[in-house]
């Protein structure tokens, strides 16, 4: 089986955590002989800082092209109002 997986690091622990979470996953596939494809966008905070908006059109294409979506978490002080 082949998985095309949009990745949503998020900001703050968000980032670490998916990456945590990516590293189990292709264990995973590893072990049962599947191939997971992946691709990185922005969301949140991240996004607000580079695109100026908390979901770009990039992300929101991504995600409804994708099998799955692997969401990390998003926010922060910086950006609660």
């Amino acid at each position: 089986m082949n998985v095309h997986l949009v990745i949503l690091p998020g900001d703050g622990i968000g980032p670490e955590v998916v990456g945590a979470a990516l590293t189990v996953l292709e264990a995973v596939a590893d072990g049962f002989g599947h191939t997971v494809e992946t691709r990185h966008h922005l969301l949140g905070g991240s996004a607000m800082e580079a695109c100026g908006t908390p979901l770009p059109e990039a992300t929101l294409m991504g995600c409804l092209e994708a099998d799955a979506v692997l969401l990390g978490a998003v926010g922060g002080p910086q950006w609660d109002d």
